[in-house]
């Protein structure tokens, strides 16, 4: 499939819940209203459109949420997924990882990427609104690189005057263990996380002050549309990612959809609507259907938000990144 700007779909992130054990300020509005059960869709409804992706050309399938492993029986999940032919794999904030990391993987889930954006308890536990500590995330990364999750990238969502200042402890700490650490621009999604521009610390500047520590050396994308930008340490000690929304935007380049928890179709992380799925599915639509809905959508879409983004854009109501996992 072809929109009209010439970008090919092959990505597909599926939150398969609304439900956090964190509060994390930039991810989930403070007044979040969670979906009562009978609106979430069911694993067998989840398993039955992420087949319908994959055959029209998805290659990676991301399981995301609000927080996925709060999802009941997700190994089930992955289990349905993982003769799709699409590469699984899970974002998580790491807090119930350590518990489910082996089940995971026997189910066949092939990498896990974990948010953490400070190494620093008190920090951390601040940003994430739920007086969570670092040390359990860091137990949750250890036991999926024991249970062959590996390697493991680390998401760090950079604020300047929050946690910027901890940016280099971020580097020095997963450099030689073979994981990835990727620093995030703060980005203007959803409507209610006060974002201004004065406070995104640009990639460049990421790269510059790590850089400036341990001198690194621009690195291959793995793939056409692969959003991290990579930077490789000289000496030896592995690589960044930096992911540049903002500063640097990949609009052109765009190849994923994000699905909802209850089954809406978003083309863009900035959205302010989605296509619903969720009825032809529970309606008795075929697969043929299915299929040719979400090729409309894919064909018919024409955003490019983070091109065009302006201070007359960034009010805009859209939807809360806690609702389609990013």
């Amino acid at each position: 499939m072809i929109d009209p700007f010439g970008r090919h779909i092959s990505y597909l992130r599926v939150s398969v819940t609304d439900r956090c054990d964190f509060r994390c300020v930039y991810c989930m509005a403070e007044d979040m209203t969670f979906l009562p059960k009978a609106e979430v869709l069911s694993l067998e409804e989840l398993e039955r459109l992420c087949s319908a992706f994959v055959r029209r050309g998805v290659k990676k399938l991301r399981l995301t949420g609000g927080e996925p492993l709060v999802r009941r029986d997700l190994h089930r999940l992955v289990s349905l997924l993982k003769d799709s032919n699409a590469e699984i794999t899970l974002t998580t904030n790491g807090s119930l990882l350590a518990k489910q990391a082996k089940a995971l993987k026997a189910a066949g889930l092939d990498r896990v990427t974990v948010s953490l954006d400070s190494l620093d308890d008190a920090t951390f536990r601040a940003m994430n609104d739920a007086d969570f500590p670092v040390a359990k995330v860091i137990e949750g990364i250890e036991a999926a690189a024991a249970a062959g999750l590996g390697p493991v990238k680390v998401n760090m969502v950079v604020k300047r005057g929050v946690n910027d200042h901890a940016l280099l402890a971020m580097a020095e700490r997963w450099r030689g263990t073979g994981h990835i650490v990727r620093f995030i621009e703060y980005m203007d999604v959803g409507s209610t996380n006060g974002w201004r521009m004065d406070d995104v610390v640009s990639s460049a500047e990421v790269v510059r002050r790590v850089g400036e520590r341990w001198p690194l050396e621009p690195v291959e994308a793995n793939y056409s549309g692969e959003v991290a930008e990579r930077w490789r340490y000289r000496d030896g000690a592995g690589e960044i990612g930096v992911i540049s929304s903002v500063t640097q935007a990949f609009c052109s380049s765009c190849n994923r959809m994000r699905l909802s928890t209850e089954g809406s179709l978003y083309t863009c992380l900035f959205g302010q609507s989605g296509h619903d799925l969720k009825s032809l599915v529970r309606s008795g639509a075929s697969d043929d259907e299915i299929r040719n809905e979400i090729a409309a959508v894919w064909q018919g879409r024409t955003d490019r938000y983070s091109e065009i983004r302006t201070s007359q854009t960034t009010p805009l109501k859209k939807v809360e990144m806690s609702y389609i996992g990013g």
